[in-house]
């Protein structure tokens, strides 16, 4: 039987920066009683382009930051780290734990009309070929076709989400996608979706965008009414948030992209971890 700290306790959310807070907004939105704690891990951005060892040493890293604020459950919401790391995590820790990959594939099964899928994520998400492999599980009849956008990360970071730079990068990333006439493109990185404008107009009206967040919002709340641990408070939850480096950017960022002030941004120091 859970107890009554173990149900106040926050959800712990972590990614390598700001692209998770597309992940916690759409957490925020549906489960305003729950107390969410979010890491970004803005000093080792990003992880997309490290080797798979080293992405599965950071997530621990981040899931032991997370710990120590005595959280309920975990949220992986960085793509590359749920590709790499997801099962460590699982097998370590005895709280749930959450990616947002298998979230994304059923959120692109569902939307397809026509089985052609197109998947853009960072070089260690594609590379893993998760996305693939869960789709065709959940519809044989699918045909996925992946393509890693490694610059949308730093773009997505520094804020730049529209203008003829990028504008132009994402006409170079998804020309080749757009040529296997998809109807549906998931956006494989939490940081995608602050671009969904300009990559929405290369890919055209034909084509829906997927993004794991409201997904993975609903998987934490059956999760958390599965395993008891629905907080039953009628007050809101706090929501706090972390960072191993860059507090202001990441203030100013989320701030802009949440639509609300952030209250507490706290640096933290993964080198003694």
């Amino acid at each position: 039987m859970k107890t009554r700290s173990n149900i106040q306790a926050s959800i712990g959310i972590f990614d390598s920066g700001v692209g998770g807070l597309t992940v916690f907004r759409r957490i925020e939105q549906a489960l305003p009683r729950e107390s969410l704690v979010y890491l970004g891990d803005t000093a080792r951005v990003p992880y997309g382009s490290k080797s798979g060892a080293t992405v599965v040493r950071y997530a621990k890293t981040c899931a032991k930051l997370l710990l120590q604020r005595d959280i309920k459950m975990l949220v992986v919401a960085c793509n590359t780290a749920s590709a790499y790391a997801l099962d460590a995590l699982r097998d370590n820790l005895d709280i749930p734990v959450i990616g947002v990959i298998e979230p994304g594939a059923k959120a692109a099964c569902r939307h397809t009309q026509t089985g052609r899928v197109g998947v853009i994520g960072t070089r260690g998400t594609i590379s893993t070929g998760s996305y693939e492999k869960i789709i065709r599980q959940l519809r044989p009849d699918c045909l996925v076709y992946s393509k890693a956008c490694p610059l949308f990360v730093p773009f997505a970071e520094e804020g730049w989400t529209s203008g003829p730079a990028i504008h132009e990068i994402a006409e170079t990333y998804l020309g080749d996608l757009l040529k296997n006439e998809i109807d549906t493109l998931v956006l494989g990185c939490t940081h995608y979706p602050l671009l969904s404008d300009v990559i929405a107009e290369v890919a055209g009206e034909a084509v829906t965008l997927v993004d794991s967040a409201g997904e993975t919002a609903r998987a934490v709340a059956a999760t958390l009414e599965a395993s008891g641990l629905v907080n039953t408070a009628v007050a809101r939850g706090t929501l706090s948030f972390l960072v191993t480096d860059g507090h202001t950017h990441f203030r100013e960022m989320g701030e802009q992209f949440l639509g609300h002030p952030l209250d507490t941004v706290e640096w933290v120091d993964v080198q003694e971890i």
